[in-house]
């Protein structure tokens, strides 16, 4: 019999007998026979604002540290060209957790109410339903009421904020993993760091502790390079750094060169306290003795700036912003690896889990399973494209109006095409392969003519396939 068929089977025996509980754990009823559940443990680790390459394994040694994280990189696939749905909390974490667009769930900011209850099964549904015992622990920002358990399916719930509790989460992950249990767990840890380096620059208190005060200049780390906006920059780039810097969550319009280099080194220390935290889950995995038959998965919701174009923290479609961390580390893995393909995880992560767990993926999902991947096969279906949204509403009103566009983000193997639906120039041509840094729009340049409109027909083709209303430039 096959998983699915257990389930089905179980449908048709009173709930609550042994029998019934047996098939959902995935246990064949065989005489005088019981078959162990062998599905792997899952343990999902989530940070909040951690940039693609802030990890010391990426970046050096020289101005960050981040053992915890390099050892999964050391183990483990890491996805260099991973995009988070949307670069917002709410927007991307909602994604993840339904493996739905942002445009489908209509959760496209930070303003978005607990609304989606009942309208979308969420990986905790999904796995519990199918046998596995969940567990939440720490920052929740999702759409979803925390306290009704079977709307999200996690039964296991604590520090469940937004702010201040990053501490708390190994203890909790550590009791939660030495339970005994005849059945496989999902675990996730939320943690909130580096999302502190916004209270930072307010000059506020920060909620996870502080990190002490910036050393001399010379040992803070160098000024981003692509500090500078974007040369032909979208008419909607320069309306909106002004919109939310004027805004006094994003107070970076005065930084000068010393605020932001002080601001990386606050932010890298903030990479650290939380990656301490993440190896005292790691150690409370090992000794529970179950390392080698649990699948990790590591990644962030979005990224932050840190001076990339003059911007702070989040929202927007460059690289620093939209680009996450992305580890999966298979049970028993012992050799890493680097993938290049490209990857949606609000999308990519549900499928991926299923999979592992030979759960059915559920129909009407426009993601892709990441399985074969991670363990170094070719993707059945590679793609030559992922799409990114993003919703700017944090703004302040510019002459009068208050501008919140939308904007969709294509990225090829090559190439970056964003669109917006405000302004005469609403769109951005960038070679990726030449100018990571984004500091050069191609999109009026006649001898690129032909790969803007390749990537307007990619976007258009999301767009009819996923039914995003969003109106492609140049397209009817």
């Amino acid at each position: 019999m096959k998983r699915r068929e257990f389930i089905k089977a179980a449908g048709v025996i009173a709930a609550g007998t042994t029998a019934a509980r047996d098939l959902v754990l995935g246990r064949e009823l065989l005489p005088g026979t019981l078959v162990p559940d062998k599905r792997p443990n899952i343990l999902f680790i989530m940070t909040d604002q951690q940039s693609g390459d802030a990890l010391s394994c990426r970046t050096g040694s020289s101005y960050l540290r981040t053992p915890a994280m390099d050892s999964l990189a050391s183990r483990g696939i890491f996805f260099t060209r991973a995009y988070t749905a949307n670069p917002l909390c709410i927007p991307a974490r909602t994604a993840l957790f339904t493996g739905q667009c942002p445009h489908v769930t209509g959760v496209q900011t930070n303003e978005a109410k607990a609304s989606l209850a009942g309208k979308y099964q969420t990986i905790g549904t999904i796995f519990r339903d199918t046998g596995y015992d969940n567990g939440y622990y720490g920052k929740w920002h999702l759409p979803f009421p925390a306290k009704e358990k079977s709307v999200h399916g996690f039964d296991s719930m604590d520090a469940i904020k937004n702010n201040g509790i990053d501490k708390h989460i190994p203890a909790f992950a550590k009791e939660f993993m030495r339970r005994k249990r005849e059945k496989p767990f999902l675990l996730v840890t939320s943690f909130v760091n580096p999302h502190n380096i916004c209270e930072w620059a307010r000059g506020e208190e920060l909620p996870d502790g502080s990190v002490g005060d910036p050393p001399s200049l010379d040992q803070c780390p160098p000024l981003v390079r692509n500090h500078l906006p974007m040369k032909n920059e979208p008419q909607i780039g320069i309306l909106m750094r002004r919109s939310f810097q004027g805004n006094k969550l994003f107070p970076a319009g005065n930084f000068d060169e010393k605020k932001w280099r002080e601001y990386r080194w606050a932010y890298f220390r903030m990479i650290e306290k939380v990656d301490s935290y993440i190896g005292e889950v790691l150690q409370a995995l090992r000794e529970s003795n179950q390392y080698e038959n649990t699948l990790i998965v590591f990644t962030s919701d979005h990224g932050d700036c840190q001076g990339a174009h003059g911007w702070s923290q989040k929202t927007v479609l460059f690289d620093e912003s939209s680009r996450v961390p992305f580890i999966i580390v298979p049970p028993g893995a012992k050799k890493a690896g680097t993938s290049s393909l490209l990857v949606n995880t609000g999308i990519d992560l549900l499928p991926t889990l299923c999979e592992y767990a030979g759960i059915e993926i559920p129909s009407r999902l426009p993601g892709m399973s990441l399985k074969a991947t991670a363990y170094g096969r070719a993707a059945t279906s590679a793609r030559p494209y992922i799409v990114v949204e993003n919703k700017m509403v944090q703004g302040v009103p510019i002459d009068g109006n208050k501008p919140e566009p939308n904007g969709r983000m294509v990225r090829s193997h090559r190439f970056k095409y964003c669109a917006y639906d405000m302004g005469e120039q609403r769109e951005s041509l960038v070679d990726m392969e030449n100018d990571p840094g984004e500091m050069l729009n191609l999109a009026d340049k006649k001898e690129y003519r032909q790969t803007l409109e390749q990537h307007r027909r990619y976007l258009a083709e999301w767009c009819q396939k996923t039914r995003d209303l969003f109106v492609v430039p140049g397209k009817p």
